[in-house]
């Protein structure tokens, strides 16, 4: 299988860690400073006449309401590790290079993705979903791929945003891409450009042809080296970058965020990080905490917590991303969200997809899950119920209801079928198909019982004595009752010598369908 190679740019890295691009307004001016001059500036700004290296004093009389960031090395490398986690969802080979950039090799992963034109379209999307800009590029080598993403911010300005697309997918048409780009890529070369240029050198082509003897004899080896990783000549190694065995990532909020839905964006971009992180560890979540952090210092507050459980573990992007945005709506914040915390506290090992040609009843049961999760996820753990039938003759002791998320996990771990655990009542028992959550006290009027009309027994006396193991003993004779209405119901009177509290023997306890 021959290599191929997916360069990543990210030419606002500077700006983007303050400011994802998609909180970034068109008219919007922010800069960028390092050492009191321009290292980074947003496309408005650079509309508006900045320029990179421009000092600060220069920067606020051009541009009065300018946002001035100081630049933060170390907040641009741990974006880089993020970017690079949530890559890993297409290929397991990421690599760091220089100058803000990362290298992919996706040659085993193009039939997977259906082809390099799919592929790159999900890097764009996870991209976006991060706020990074991004200028990518596709060749046969490493450091051809790392060239071509960085010369697309030639011409122009370094620091201008673009979404040019470079795929050469052959390697003699990417050497002729390269001879036609400027040596001032080339980072060894810079501290020989001047002399390059004073002898008509000005791209990589012109630099072919010098002599290499006398070029190595001037400028060492390492020009020749990175010229011959580019144009294929000379193999280059690398270093994968790795995951940690748990997942968590935390992201600070660039303002006070007071409704818990303003936070989703920030969430998706943790959230393709995850995806990352399962697909390197071919992994399936479960569980999913999210902590939302409010006031530190002396005003310190507890952070928010919002748990995601699902009913099976699941790897896709779009069900979670919907399960979070459910739950968040629902959520009301106590105190402004300045950070957010994704952690994955249950994983499981990825089953294997169905590759059958018809597709498995297991997958109606997968739809039948995710649209429980769904419900769960909007309407909370405790309004999501299912039945969970005990094996007693007492109805209500019988008729249990639990979340449906507790009862799914407590019947899988369970071999025997729901069946086998219903109480064995004779086929000729009636049941009503909705029961009271509490019997309700009839009055008896003109010797019958009476429920907002007189009611008349349809049945002969079904007789439930039970519970004399664990002190609630009930004696009851039931029967279905109609009333003028048509409407049956089913009531039962206590035994005889027993009565309750409010001194009523007769009791509705069930309404038939």
């Amino acid at each position: 299988m021959k290599p191929l190679w997916i360069a990543l740019h990210l030419p606002l890295l500077q700006l983007e860690v303050f400011r994802p691009n998609w909180r970034i307004t068109p008219d919007g001016t922010e800069v960028v400073l390092e050492q009191n001059r321009i290292s980074c500036a947003s496309c408005s700004a650079l509309a508006a006449g900045a320029q990179h290296a421009m000092k600060k004093a220069s920067v606020q009389m051009l541009l009065p309401d300018v946002m001035l960031y100081t630049r933060q090395p170390v907040l641009e490398q741990r974006c880089l590790e993020q970017v690079a986690i949530a890559l890993l969802q297409y290929t397991p080979q990421v690599t760091h290079a220089a100058h803000d950039c990362l290298l992919m090799e996706v040659g085993a992963s193009l039939r997977l993705f259906g082809g390099i034109h799919r592929l790159c379209h999900l890097i764009r999307h996870s991209m976006r979903v991060m706020g990074i800009s991004i200028s990518l590029s596709c060749a046969p080598t490493a450091m051809g791929a790392w060239l071509l993403a960085r010369s697309t911010m030639m011409g122009t300005s370094h620091l201008q945003k673009t979404r040019t697309l470079k795929r050469v997918l052959k390697l003699k048409k990417l050497q002729q891409s390269l001879d036609q780009l400027p040596v001032a890529l080339l980072p060894e070369a810079q501290p020989w450009l001047e002399w390059l240029h004073g002898i008509a050198c000005t791209t990589l082509g012109s630099l072919q042809t010098l002599p290499r003897a006398g070029l190595k004899r001037r400028c060492g080896t390492q020009i020749l080296d990175l010229m011959d990783q580019a144009y294929g000549h000379q193999a280059a190694l690398f270093e994968w970058i790795s995951v940690p065995l748990q997942f968590r990532s935390h992201t600070e909020l660039p303002d006070r965020i007071e409704h818990a839905e303003m936070i989703l964006a920030f969430i998706h971009s943790l959230l393709m990080q995850l995806m990352g992180w399962l697909a390197v560890k071919q992994l399936a979540v479960s569980q999913i905490d999210l902590y939302l952090d409010h006031e530190r210092g002396r005003q310190a507050m507890a952070p928010t917590h919002l748990n995601l459980k699902l009913a099976e573990p699941v790897w896709r992007e779009d069900h979670l991303l919907r399960l979070l945005k459910e739950r968040l709506a629902i959520t009301c914040l106590h105190a402004p969200a300045i950070a957010v915390s994704l952690v994955a506290s249950q994983v499981q090992a990825r089953q294997v997809a169905n590759a059958t040609l018809f597709p498995e009843p297991k997958a109606y049961a997968e739809d039948h899950h995710r649209l429980l999760e769904l419900l769960v996820a909007r309407l909370g753990d405790d309004q999501v119920l299912q039945a969970a039938p005990q094996e007693d003759h007492r109805p209500e002791v019988a008729n249990t209801w639990v979340s449906v998320v507790h009862a799914q996990k407590k019947n899988t771990s369970k071999s025997q079928p729901l069946s086998t655990r219903i109480p064995n009542i004779p086929n000729q028992a009636a049941r009503p198909v909705w029961l009271f959550e509490k019997a309700l006290p009839l009055t008896i009027r003109h010797h019958r019982p009476y429920y907002h009309a007189p009611l008349k027994l349809l049945s002969g006396a079904e007789r439930i004595e039970a519970g004399w193991w664990n002190g609630q003993l009930v004696t009851r004779d039931y029967f279905i009752a109609e009333n003028p209405g048509h409407v049956r119901y089913w009531i039962y009177r206590e035994r005889l010598g027993e009565q309750s509290d409010t001194g009523a023997s007769w009791f509705v306890h069930g309404l038939f369908g």
